[in-house]
């Protein structure tokens, strides 16, 4: 079904029309990205059930006006009358330039430069969220928990999460005139398993551009999810050392937005912080290794029409075959570089700045297969679910947290579980390990990531199995 563009964007769309022809006429560039965003979030657990909204949720504008030497923003919530707003621009946008340049120097940007273009992109899902009420959508999730129950004894808690979120975006300047409305949607199922010693958990997580239909997929997750907490219950703790590994398409995702994903945000590049821009160019990886990032790569939660700056969504390969090649950009900061936009202006919000940011992030599939993978280990961990990564662009350190780790012996998966596992390393030794990447494909995007400790956006990453050499502890 068709998904809805925004009404309120729609009876915005004259005033913001009349703003950006004004202030373009006097200043040379004028934009405003029009946002309004709405969902929901369901939780069910043993001891609450709760319907609140979406953290998603933002309703507003944000003005980008050439002040002649780079850019000045205004963000607000509502249009009363256009003049009015022209009218404070023109009072308040040169005072506070000259108030900001007193403070230090000023980073120069040239003006934009735009192709005419004009588009309008509505998704579709199965299932609209505003045909299912919202006892029906708890009494789904609840009947997850109580299955939950049903297969084990030793599950002494069950979380299931569902949210919905509906993404209305207008942009316009004056060569420009854009339009997207689409849902994307999210599910989370955790059983905390306990005995008289330990108490673990595990998880599962369903994501994509979908609306309702997701709670079924979030059903047959259930069985799974449960038998990976009990198993927890008898891991033991890796003995610290460098070991073959597969990565599952999960752990997979998780190096490739730690290790080339932050390491490649072009802003970075031009505050000098990113290690990355000395390697343009050069080897960096296995020939097995391909990564790409870009809202047109695949299709998830961080899929668009366009960024919040008006460029098009876009497929960057960063790696082609060991090679890095390019990052991924704002239009900002490709214009100070003179590159080309990749589409990867993000922001939080109407309310925060746009910065260079991931959207789908992933390694391309290979040719091999997952059973000659593991055959080809003599000792070593088939690493599944991750808990948390990070990285240092400016040194490319990675560090990421794994929930567990199945041991691999003579070519065989063995019962025996080691939780939980922190794998380090120095990314291009990391990536120049890998030998063998499987023929399948998997992104999961249940997540979301900051820059530094703010600025969080939804993103997505995975990618196929991969076999590499790491440091486990």
């Amino acid at each position: 079904m068709k998904v809805k563009f925004s009404d309120f964007l729609n009876d915005s769309t004259k005033a913001i029309e009349e703003i950006v022809t004004a202030l373009s006429k006097i200043y040379g560039y004028a934009s405003i990205l029009g946002s309004d965003t709405r969902g929901k979030r369901y939780l069910v657990t043993d001891l609450d059930v709760n319907i609140g909204d979406s953290g998603w949720n933002e309703r507003g504008f944000v003005l980008r006006v050439f002040n002649g030497l780079n850019y000045s923003e205004f963000s607000f919530n509502k249009i009363d009358k256009p003049s009015h707003l022209i009218d404070f621009v023109s009072e308040h946008l040169m005072k506070s330039f000259e108030e900001i340049k007193n403070h230090g120097e000023v980073l120069k940007c040239p003006r934009v430069i735009e192709e005419p273009i004009t588009g309008t992109f509505e998704g579709e899902v199965e299932i609209l969220p505003e045909n299912v009420d919202p006892g029906t959508k708890i009494e789904k999730l609840s009947k997850m928990r109580d299955h939950a129950h049903d297969l084990s004894k030793q599950i002494v808690n069950f979380w299931s999460t569902y949210e919905e979120v509906h993404v209305n975006k207008i942009f316009i300047s004056s060569r420009k005139s854009l339009r997207q409305s689409y849902i994307w949607s999210q599910g989370y199922l955790q059983a905390i398993a306990q005995n008289k010693e330990k108490t673990r958990y595990s998880y599962e997580g369903f994501s994509g551009l979908k609306g309702v239909e997701i709670l079924d997929e979030m059903s047959s997750g259930v069985d799974k999810v449960v038998k990976a907490s009990e198993a927890l219950l008898d891991s033991e703790k890796i003995e610290p050392g460098e070991y073959d590994v597969i990565c599952s398409p999960d752990v997979a995702g998780v190096i490739a937005h730690e290790a080339f994903g932050h390491g490649v945000e072009m802003d970075m590049f031009v505050k000098g912080r990113a290690k990355a821009i000395e390697y343009l160019g050069k080897k960096v990886a296995s020939d097995l290794v391909t990564m790409h990032d870009g809202a047109a790569a695949a299709k998830e939660v961080s899929s668009y029409f366009f960024d919040d700056e008006g460029t098009l969504a876009t497929d960057t390969i960063v790696i082609d075959h060991g090679t890095l090649k390019t990052g991924i950009s704002d239009l900002l900061s490709a214009l100070r570089l003179g590159t080309k936009p990749t589409g990867n202006g993000k922001r939080e919000s109407f309310e925060r700045k746009a910065y260079s940011r991931m959207t789908n992030t992933f390694f391309a599939r290979g040719t091999d297969r997952l059973e000659d993978m593991i055959l080809s280990v003599k000792h070593g961990y088939f690493l599944e679910k991750v808990s948390s990564g990070m990285e240092d662009p400016k040194n490319w350190g990675i560090q990421c947290w794994i929930l567990y780790g199945r041991e691999i012996k003579n070519g065989k998966i063995t019962n025996r579980i080691v939780s939980p596992i922190l794998m380090t390393g120095y990314v291009p030794e990391l990536l120049s390990s890998i030998s063998m990447v499987s023929n399948d494909l998997e992104l999961s995007g249940i997540g979301s990531c900051g820059k530094g400790h703010k600025e969080f956006v939804k993103v997505s990453s995975g990618g196929p199995y991969m076999k590499a050499r790491a440091r486990l502890g």
